[in-house]
């Protein structure tokens, strides 16, 4: 068990462009990092990368990214990838993630984060597409767990089992999506708590956090809402065995004000406080 005064509280938040005029006042915020999505400034060399670089100079910066397209079975965009190694020479991002999943095929990109089947076939072009993006990049990988809104018959492994092995093969480590794990049990009829259990902390670079929305039939990954219970008390069972993992919030649509964000932030870091410091102690 780690000593308590090795224990690092590792909040972060998404950068939206929404929250631009409250950031570049340089106020003080419980944040330790930001998160901004690579294909947001990989292209842009106006204002939103100056924002970024300013943010640089006073947070760490995790890039986050949703059109490498890890299941493309024509290798990933050469193109693509030159454009963000410029990025991250620039940034100095301490997390470079991306999502497992297919975003269409060649020239196309649906924009979209699509399933796949859990099976040998796909195993071999995600590590092949992996081991691509790293040789490229000069960085280990970050995978993501999305939410999903379907099945396959042909699926071999369950998504656990399969992230898992994608991290033995390749060295990647994962970005577990809490919320994202919540949703797809709900839509899968699966025990979202077996799924926590089943992913080995050291294995694991960061956490997400968000809303889904209720749709009636399903839930729905929406990034909207504030974080519901259910999903606290999975973040609860994961931070408990993984104190250091740096967490943070999303909030892509109807997004509040920053400091309704920041409040959501700070019930993450109250969660950890109490799980790992006794009533009392000085914060980390």
């Amino acid at each position: 068990m780690i000593d308590s005064l090795q224990k690092q509280c590792n909040p972060g938040v998404g950068l939206r462009s929404t929250h631009f005029p409250y950031l570049e006042t340089s106020p003080d915020t419980c944040l330790k990092w930001f998160e901004a999505v690579s294909e947001n400034y990989m292209d842009s060399f106006g204002r939103p990368r100056i924002i970024l670089n300013k943010i640089r100079e006073r947070y760490p910066i995790a890039l986050h990214g949703v059109s490498m397209n890890l299941l493309s079975t024509d290798g990933l965009n050469e193109l693509y990838l030159q454009n963000l190694k410029l990025l991250i020479d620039e940034i100095e991002p301490f997390i470079i993630s991306d999502h497992l999943c297919w975003t269409g095929t060649k020239p196309s990109n649906i924009h979209d984060l699509l399933p796949f089947p859990y099976t040998e076939e796909s195993l071999k072009i995600v590590c092949q597409n992996i081991d691509q993006a790293q040789s490229k990049l000069g960085r280990n990988l970050v995978i993501e767990n999305v939410s999903t809104y379907m099945t396959f018959k042909q699926s071999e492994y369950t998504e656990w089992d399969f992230l898992i092995e994608v991290s033995k093969r390749t060295d990647a480590k994962l970005l577990l999506d809490i919320n994202n794990i919540y949703v797809s049990s709900a839509n899968h009829s699966f025990d979202p708590i077996n799924y926590i259990n089943a992913i080995p902390a050291e294995i694991v670079s960061q956490v997400h956090l968000a809303g889904y929305t209720d749709m009636g039939d399903f839930l729905f990954d929406t990034h909207s809402k504030p974080v519901y219970p259910k999903v606290w008390e999975l973040f609860k069972l994961f931070i408990k065995k993984a104190p250091n993992v740096p967490f943070m919030m999303e909030w892509d649509e109807d997004i509040p004000e920053f400091p309704i964000l920041e409040n959501e932030v700070k019930k993450a870091i109250e969660i950890w406080k109490n799980l790992h410091f006794k009533k009392g102690h000085k914060d980390a």
